[in-house]
């Protein structure tokens, strides 16, 4: 089973290598990882992708929530969460009807393109990792000459959910 965790924990040096570390060395993957600063600069979240059963899933939380700098965590996956990627693609794109053809799809998966050269276009397209997938698969017979995606980021719906209270700091 896949699990969407959302790590709060202290914006400072080497959290993130102390916390993948951790991970690592109990062999558990890790198949997403996004971090970034909070609406508070001295927190960052950590949201990651964990694929294992309830007990892998415990241990995981166990492990982290033993962390110094780890303030909380959260399964978010058992809650109602919205989950993005982000992803931007070079394509080989001389000009003529490939470029036209790969605008238009672009158009359709409500992507963008924020570069162009005279041989390649470079696209933005942010979504479910589902919509990401079926853009590469449309997109690659074009010829993809490089790809980078973020790991996911995920959100618990509504206003009580993962907001940082003074217990939590």
């Amino acid at each position: 089973m896949r699990h969407v965790l959302s790590a709060l924990v202290q914006n400072v040096p080497g959290v993130l290598a102390h916390v993948a570390g951790m991970l690592a060395s109990r062999d558990y993957n890790i198949d997403s990882l996004a971090v970034g600063e909070t609406e508070d600069s001295t927190l960052s979240r950590m949201t990651f992708v964990v694929v294992g059963d309830e007990r892998i899933l415990d241990q995981v939380r166990k492990q982290l929530e033993k962390i110094v700098t780890v303030v909380r965590v959260d399964d978010i996956s058992s809650q109602d969460y919205l989950e993005r990627d982000l992803m931007l693609v070079k394509v080989n794109s001389k000009a003529g009807e490939h470029r036209s053809k790969i605008r238009e799809l672009t158009e359709i998966f409500r992507g963008r393109i924020v570069d162009v050269a005279p041989d390649t276009l470079i696209i933005e397209i942010s979504g479910k990792e589902c919509k990401i997938e079926a853009f590469i698969d449309l997109i690659r017979p074009f010829g993809i000459t490089e790809l980078v995606r973020t790991g996911r980021i995920a959100m618990v719906r509504g206003t009580s959910h993962g907001q940082i209270g003074a217990s939590d700091v």
